[in-house]
């Protein structure tokens, strides 16, 4: 893999210096398609970012709106979701204010839609995910992992 690697990252070098244009395969239908080395290499930049971004906390947020303002349903969920267990303190990406951001995290994840969770740099799924993990219960011993207490389990001790 380090071979591999290091080829490509050549590769890209002498690509960037000429400017020239190189093919990626769509996955639509398998055809070649020119597209600009540059671009290219902002994707790869792209993703070493989103790497990054869902490394940086323990719960990580890509969605359409904030947590304050949420701009779609599912966004919604997640976020009330998320409230209910007591998790206020999480980072949240609003993919409406980046187009390349957008784009970039559902390549990164290979999930096609908006909104995402990850817990310690690990993609969970989307709005479906969460919501099954929270109803099966799956999403309070999640969180434990992360060490965070869910406020259900409290919840639940009231009630009693």
């Amino acid at each position: 893999l380090p071979n591999i690697m290091n080829s490509l990252i050549r590769t890209a070098a002498r690509c960037l210096r000429s400017g020239a244009t190189v093919c990626q395969p769509r996955l639509a239908d398998g055809r070649l398609w020119p597209t600009s080395a540059r671009l290219l290499c902002a994707t790869a930049d792209l993703q070493g970012g989103l790497g990054e971004m869902v490394k940086k906390d323990k719960v990580v947020v890509f969605m359409k709106g904030t947590p304050a303002q949420p701009m779609c349903g599912f966004s919604n969920a997640v976020v009330q979701i998320l409230r209910m267990h007591g998790v206020d303190d999480y980072a949240a990406y609003n993919v409406l204010d980046n187009q390349d951001l957008r784009q970039g995290v559902k390549a990164f994840s290979n999930w096609p839609t908006i909104p995402q969770v990850y817990f310690n740099g690990e993609f969970v799924g989307g709005c479906d995910i969460l919501l099954q993990m929270h109803q099966n219960g799956d999403l309070v011993e999640e969180l434990k992992k992360l060490g965070i207490r869910s406020a259900l389990l409290d919840a639940e001790k009231e009630s009693k």
